[in-house]
């Protein structure tokens, strides 16, 4: 029996129980601060398939130090990492297949059909906080590695999985694997791509800009200034500066996206009392930036387009807007449409699925742009979750997604890292 037909009977097989993983794991509720029991029972599977495993708690103060650390948070108390290594036996190339266990809130729970951590499945889908992003592409890296490991397939090159945390803020968990040493020739990350291939990453960073008015009161608040008034204005210029932005990208990998690279205002808060003419506004977004841009590059474009506003309304030479970055930040990545892994993947993916792969730019940050940029592993995106439902009430996935993609990352991993006897693998002879 071929290897892809080993591969195929042993995830039937075990279908249930890594239906039970998912389901245990959605039903550990692992916001930001909250990840040890879900890391925990990761620890505990590594352990069970004989990895060499290590779990630590990143260091805040180490991390603060470096120059692409961000995040809200400055300890990680309760927030433990988990790598577990399946060494090969020598003379292979290595991957790097990199999860993360935090998830975002369960919002408004009345908007959620079931318990947002019920793990329910129902009509061939697991729902659930985290189902889609990205305990699915979690446990389907864990199937891919058991599957390896149990029908005592031998890999050249060596395997190193991470469940790591705090990717919802930036990526912190990520980059202190990487300060471990972690890295490998190329790296996979599961996200919610619904089967799709990313070979480049969004990035994107978050603003705040400060508008200033002049108070005065409602009664003739032709004395003051408005900053709601001019903050309209500064929206507007925003909203240019993203349609600027956005006509120079110019490469199909983007063709289904509408919005490249979008400038969001994600909130606006000003003003104090009905009848007093508001004296400050501030406005905080997230702006995108393109696979193959820096981020200090985007950081002038925007300050300089805000600085044009002073030549267009002269209250604004008098009084310019404040342009300040905070909070969360992703860093672009890119690799090569031509990379060894991409080919191996869409191998891999056309045998199991009978069509070739869609290969397309992601339309959202991941920590595949730290691993490529600052880890030197370049890395794609590829999971079974669905993007459409990822944050969102009601999110899910569809567990024959996961057990496909588990089969194709088992495949790939094997085609990558090399075997001794690679009969029944797509592209072999």
């Amino acid at each position: 029996m071929s290897l892809r037909a080993q591969i195929h009977e042993w995830l039937e097989h075990y279908r249930e129980e890594g239906t039970r993983l998912l389901q245990s794991l959605v039903r550990m509720p692992s916001t930001q601060g909250n990840e040890q029991q879900a890391q925990m029972l990761i620890a505990g599977k590594l352990y069970d398939l004989n990895l060499d495993v290590e779990l630590w708690e990143p260091d805040g103060e180490l991390l603060g130090k470096h120059p692409y650390f961000y995040s809200p948070r400055s300890k990680f108390t309760g927030s433990p990492n988990v790598v577990g290594v399946l060494r090969g036996s020598g003379g292979g190339r290595s991957i790097l297949l990199n999860g993360h266990m935090d998830v975002v809130p369960e919002g408004d729970v009345k908007q959620w059909a079931s318990h947002p951590f019920s793990g329910e499945v129902k009509d061939g889908k697991l729902y659930g906080r985290g189902a889609s992003d990205m305990k699915g592409g979690n446990v389907a890296l864990l199937l891919a590695i058991q599957a390896i490991r149990e029908l005592g397939i031998e890999l050249k090159g060596d395997v190193i999985f991470q469940s790591v945390v705090e990717e919802e803020s930036g990526g912190a968990g990520t980059l202190a694997a990487i300060l471990k040493g972690y890295k490998a020739d190329a790296a996979l990350i599961p996200e919610p791509t619904n089967m799709r291939i990313f070979p480049k990453q969004q990035g994107s960073m978050w603003f705040r800009v400060h508008v200033k008015g002049r108070s005065a009161h409602g009664g003739t608040r032709y004395e003051g200034v408005s900053a709601i008034e001019k903050c309209m204005i500064v929206v507007s210029e925003l909203l240019e500066l993203e349609r600027v932005r956005n006509s120079r990208i110019n490469d199909p990998l983007f063709a289904n996206n509408p919005i490249p690279v979008p400038i969001n205002i994600g909130t606006i808060n000003g003003g104090s009392w009905p009848s007093s003419v508001p004296d400050i506004v501030t406005i905080e977004g997230r702006i995108g930036v393109a696979p193959e841009e820096s981020m200090d590059a985007v950081k002038a474009e925007l300050a300089a387009w805000l600085d044009r506003l002073q030549s267009q309304d002269e209250w604004f030479a008098v009084s310019p807007p404040r342009l300040e970055w905070f909070g969360a930040r992703w860093v672009p990545g890119s690799v090569d449409i031509g990379h060894d892994l991409i080919g191996a993947l869409s191998d891999q993916y056309e045998a199991v699925v009978g069509s070739k792969p869609a290969i397309e730019a992601s339309p959202w940050g991941t920590d595949g742009g730290l691993l490529t940029v600052v880890g030197d592993t370049p890395c794609i995106v590829f999971g079974p979750g669905l993007t459409q439902t990822a944050h969102y009430p009601n999110e899910h996935i569809v567990l024959d997604d996961m057990f496909r993609t588990a089969e194709i990352i088992a495949l790939t991993i094997i085609a990558w890292c090399g075997v001794e006897t690679e009969e029944g693998l797509a592209g072999s002879s």
